[in-house]
C-alpha cells in the first residue's frame, strides 16, 4: 500500500478572534504548538475547521497561514471539498499556490451523486491537479457513502492515493486494503486505534487538536512498534476526550477545551453555538482524565 503520508493528522479547528474574524496570530500559534507537540501532519479546512462557514479569501488565508507556519516540518493537506466540481478544482489550485502537500476532498454533499458521477467528479479533479488526493468518506454528513468497491474504482485515478474512512465500521479498512492493494493508503477517521489494528496507516483525528502528542504516540505504538498493550493503555486514558469531541460537539467542545488550555481559537461560527454550560462538567472531567485540568484551571 502507499505510505507517503502516515501517522496522526489533526483536522484542525480554525482560529478566530473574539469578534469572530479569522485570527492569523492565533492560528499560527496553534499550528506551531501542534507541530512541536509531535503531530505527524495537519489538515486545515476540514469539517472541524468549519470550511463551509468561511469565505474564499478566508480559506486561502487559513491555508497559507498553516503552510507558512509549518514550514515543511510536517505534511499539510488542505480540505478542498465543495459541491461543484469546478469549485473543488479551484480549491486544489489554491492549495498548490500556497505550497500544500496534498488535498482532502469530501464528495459533493447535497446532490447525492451516483457512482458514475462520483467517478467523473474525482477524475476531473485528478486531471486538474498534481497534488495527492485523500478521499473523505463521511456518509453521515456527505449523504454519499464511498463503499470499498467505489473506493477501489476511484483508486485507479492518478493521485487518488489516500482515504479518510469515517464510518464506525472498521471492516471498511480491511476491505479497502484488500480491494485496492498498493493503490490506496487508509486513514481512520472516527476509529483510530481500531483502524490501525485493521491495517490503516494513519488517523485523521479531531481529538488530536487537544492531545496531539498522545494521539501521535498511539499511532506509533500500534502501527510501528506493535506494542498493543502500551497502545491500549494510552487509548483508554484519552478515550474521554475522543468521546467528548465526537458527534455534534466536535467543533464547540474542541474550541472550549483549547480555550481552557490557554490556546484560544474563538467561538464557532453561526449556526453553531459555543459549548453549552450543561456540557461543561463532562468537558472538565475529560480534561482531568488526561491530566489537563490543572492547565485548564491555571
Amino acid at each position: 500500500m502507499k505510505t507517503g503520508f502516515r501517522g496522526t493528522f489533526s483536522v484542525m479547528v480554525t482560529a478566530y478572534d473574539d469578534a469572530g474574524a479569522f485570527d492569523p496570530a492565533r492560528m499560527a500559534r496553534f499550528t506551531d504548538w501542534q507541530v512541536t507537540e509531535g503531530i505527524h501532519g495537519l489538515i486545515p479546512l476540514g469539517s472541524t475547521g468549519e470550511f463551509l462557514s468561511l469565505t474564499v479569501n478566508e480559506r486561502e488565508a487559513v491555508a497559507r497561514c498553516v503552510v507558512d507556519t509549518v514550514a515543511g516540518r510536517v505534511p499539510v493537506l488542505i480540505g478542498a471539498g465543495a459541491e461543484r466540481t469546478e469549485d473543488v478544482i479551484e480549491n486544489c489550485r489554491m492549495a498548490e499556490a500556497v505550497g500544500a502537500d496534498g488535498v482532502m476532498i469530501i464528495p459533493p454533499f447535497y446532490s447525492t451523486p451516483t457512482e458514475d458521477e462520483l467517478y467523473r467528479h474525482y477524475a476531473r479533479i485528478s486531471e486538474a491537479t498534481d497534488l495527492p488526493i485523500m478521499l473523505y468518506n463521511n456518509p453521515a454528513t456527505a449523504n454519499v457513502d464511498l463503499t470499498p468497491p467505489i473506493v477501489a474504482r476511484l483508486s485507479t485515478l492518478k493521485g487518488v492515493d489516500y482515504i479518510k474512512e469515517s464510518t464506525m465500521d472498521v471492516t471498511r479498512v480491511r476491505d479497502i486494503v484488500d480491494l485496492c492493494g498498493d493503490r490506496m493508503c487508509v486513514f481512520g477517521g472516527i476509529m483510530g486505534f481500531e483502524s490501525f489494528v485493521n491495517g490503516a496507516q494513519g488517523w485523521v483525528a479531531v481529538g488530536s487538536n487537544i492531545l496531539p502528542r498522545e494521539c501521535a504516540r498511539l499511532f506509533t505504538l500500534t502501527a510501528d512498534a506493535k506494542d498493543y498493550d502500551a497502545a491500549r493503555e494510552i487509548y483508554a486514558r484519552i478515550l474521554p476526550v475522543i468521546r467528548l469531541v465526537g458527534g455534534h460537539r466536535y467543533v464547540s467542545a474542541t474550541k472550549k477545551a483549547l480555550e481552557l488550555m490557554g490556546l484560544p481559537t474563538g467561538d464557532p461560527r453561526s449556526p453553531r453555538l459555543p459549548l453549552p454550560e450543561a456540557d461543561m462538567p463532562e468537558l472538565l472531567a475529560a480534561l482531568k482524565a488526561v491530566g489537563l485540568l490543572e492547565t485548564a484551571e491555571a
